[in-house]
């Protein structure tokens, strides 16, 4: 079963070179971010169409999660419970062929000791207790998304010139190790070893052609789907494409 992550950066521009990785990847499951539209505008017969039926919350011009099937999609949860039609809309929850599924575009935050970064971080401590209130650490639960937040020296092509910066500061990487502590693994990292590896490059400076980048895209499983994983890659094809997103889809590939 391959299980893969992708923010799209506008799923709506994104949808031709969507679909066609859909067909050439072969996906059973892709987690999507920021979407940056309105459920009724949602292309759900065009990916449909394609052989994937969707779950999905979006806002109009930002954020925006949405899960792709080619199996049933159940038991959907959209946001954090009590939050109400203000809310941002950054976090959905099913459970797939037995997979309990929590997809996320975690708040980019800003300047250090800002209301976003302080936002970024009490929104990743939410997200921990979703995860003590409503997944098992016993059974297979997978979080995936954009976290934008690179873990480790590795994730980052210039650690000493991030290190205290947005994205890769000791209070946003100590909110994700929380997260983490559930009982997740990062299964990019389990069976990659310390290569460094990018999964987002800005679209300014020649980011991209230099592959000065980030990865901050990850997705992160129980033990009981560690022991499943067989593969997890970042396919970097879409990103050579005209107009393409700034992110680059990860897959893992578990034997259920």
């Amino acid at each position: 079963m391959k299980i893969a992550t992708w923010n799209v950066n506008s799923i709506n521009v994104r949808i031709p070179q969507l679909v066609e990785w859909l067909l050439a990847a072969g996906p059973d499951v892709v987690c999507v971010q920021e979407t940056k539209t309105i459920d009724e505008n949602f292309p759900e017969i065009v990916l449909a169409e394609a052989g994937y039926q969707a779950a999905f919350t979006g806002q109009k011009s930002y954020n925006g999660v949405a899960i792709l099937s080619k199996f049933p999609i159940e038991d959907v949860q959209l946001g954090f419970p009590g939050d109400d039609d203000e809310a941002q809309k950054r976090m959905i929850g099913a459970t797939v062929n037995g997979i309990r599924i929590v997809n996320t575009y975690v708040p980019n935050g800003s300047e250090l000791g800002s209301d976003k970064f302080k936002f970024k971080l009490d929104w990743l401590h939410r997200l921990r207790s979703y995860f003590d209130e409503t997944c098992d650490p016993n059974g297979d639960v997978l979080l995936c998304g954009d976290f934008n937040v690179g873990m480790e020296a590795e994730d980052v092509w210039n650690p000493a010139g991030y290190e205290g910066k947005l994205h890769f500061s000791k209070p946003e990487r100590a909110a994700m190790h929380y997260v983490k502590q559930f009982g997740l693994t990062d299964v990019f990292r389990d069976l990659n070893g310390n290569v460094s590896e990018f999964s987002w490059w800005d679209y300014r400076a020649g980011a991209w052609q230099k592959n000065h980048g980030l990865r901050i895209d990850y997705i992160w499983v129980t033990p009981t789907l560690a022991e499943k994983a067989k593969s997890c890659v970042i396919d970097k094809s879409p990103r050579y494409l005209d107009l393409p997103s700034d992110h680059a889809p990860v897959i893992a590939e578990f034997t259920i």
